[in-house]
């Protein structure tokens, strides 16, 4: 065995970020970083995106070998952690090696949740891998009939995909309406309106009675008898934190494996950090979140290794999310939830903004949508009056000629 140094399990973004921020805090000893997958670590957030306009999605490498190499971060790739002996204080591999640690990271991520119905079906996928993604855009070709289910932001954005390669495409939300976890609904009308303005066929308060293959194809029954069928099912309903490591090894899980603001688990010397942890959020009163955002993968994977260094420093960056469908962006900053009364501010060209404010006028959350980067700086902007715990005078909110730098100043 190596000398016990900062062992990281999970290549993603989280688990990169940690790596390398581990070396520009100065730590000389040894770094692992260890993944399930046998490519470098690349990012996720494109496979949804601009990764399905081709046959064979591209991949968007975090770094490259040498950088690994330069930085002295030892890559273990291909080969899937299997079990934490928190005595011994090491990593066991499933090829059999056991990696001795000083300080244990899990950035273990997040897996699809799956549809039972979908279970038997050949040609029902889920969207996590570039695998999973190659096979999906395979499937994305003119006329094709391609079932979503699940009307969340993964769907959405495979539905616009789907769209920009001719495809025909139907989308099944069990709920209302869509993004009903994640957007106000006056932003899920505007993007279920550009979606059926597209030719996306979208069906909400959906329920699925049976899923089963019918020759080349697949054919999903609804509760009212309706039958649906095409080529490929995508199957897009939400993550679950990858815990099963952690609860093994006796860490406490709580919608994830459970650490504090740090980011320590219920071992100290074991730190989580990512889609696979839920952690308190001092901005909303210590509710205890879980985020699967590409910006919260970086910022908790440097602070994680941070804090493996000793530096004991609380998580206080504002969430954020964002996605894009066709030519729109949507970003959000804050929990939308956390609102008791909404202010719209329009930017002109169709863009605008929600500024969700909570009971006592405190400023909690701001969504917009737009083309391109029409919302991208009142976004930001916003994002640093959340920070600030701002609470604006609302009138000021809504008029667009009163810019947000001059409320963050006052």
């Amino acid at each position: 065995m190596t000398e016990p140094g900062m062992v990281i399990v999970g290549a993603g973004e989280c688990g990169a970020r940690a790596a390398f921020a581990l070396r520009e805090e100065g730590f000389a000893g040894p770094v692992t970083l260890i993944g399930a997958e046998p490519h470098l670590p690349y990012e996720r957030p494109p496979l949804s995106k601009q990764g399905m306009a081709a046959d064979r999605p591209g991949m968007t490498p975090i770094a490259g070998h040498d950088r690994f190499a330069q930085q002295g971060i030892r890559l273990v790739l291909g080969n899937q952690a299997r079990a934490i002996d928190r005595a011994a204080r090491t990593v066991e591999l499933a090829e059999g090696e056991r990696v001795p640690y000083h300080r244990l990271l899990l950035a273990t991520g997040a897996v699809p949740r799956r549809l039972p119905a979908a279970a038997a079906s050949r040609h029902a996928v889920t969207l996590r891998t570039h695998e999973d993604a190659e096979r999906i855009a395979g499937h994305l070709s003119a006329r094709a009939r391609i079932t979503i289910v699940g009307g969340g932001f993964i769907g959405l954005e495979l539905a616009a995909a789907a769209i920009g390669r001719d495809c025909r495409v139907t989308v099944i939300e069990a709920l209302p309406r869509l993004l009903a976890r994640a957007v106000p609904a006056e932003i899920a009308e505007r993007i279920a309106d550009t979606h059926r303005a597209r030719g996306v066929e979208i069906l909400t308060a959906a329920s699925i009675e049976a899923i089963r293959d019918v020759g080349e194809g697949v054919q999903v029954t609804l509760a009212d008898g309706r039958a649906i069928a095409a080529e490929l099912l995508v199957v897009g309903i939400g993550a679950l934190p990858a815990t099963d490591i952690a609860a093994e090894a006796g860490l406490v899980v709580d919608n994830g494996i459970r650490v504090d603001a740090t980011l320590a688990s219920s071992d100290p010397d074991i730190f989580a950090a990512g889609d696979c942890c839920s952690f308190p959020l001092a901005l909303y009163g210590g509710r205890r979140v879980r985020l699967e955002a590409w910006r919260n993968a970086q910022e908790q994977g440097a602070l994680a290794a941070r804090n493996m260094l000793g530096a004991r420093e609380a998580h206080s960056a504002v969430p954020w999310f964002w996605s894009d469908q066709y030519d729109l962006t949507l970003q959000i900053a804050g929990l939308c939830d956390e609102g008791a009364t909404t202010v719209r501010r329009d930017l002109g060209g169709d863009a605008f903004i929600l500024f969700h404010l909570a009971a006592d006028g405190r400023l909690v959350a701001a969504s917009g949508l737009g083309h391109g980067n029409a919302v991208a700086r009142d976004i930001r902007l916003a994002e640093m009056l959340i920070a600030r715990r701002a609470a604006p005078d609302p009138r000021k909110l809504a008029i667009p000629d009163v810019k947000l730098k001059s409320l963050l100043a006052a």
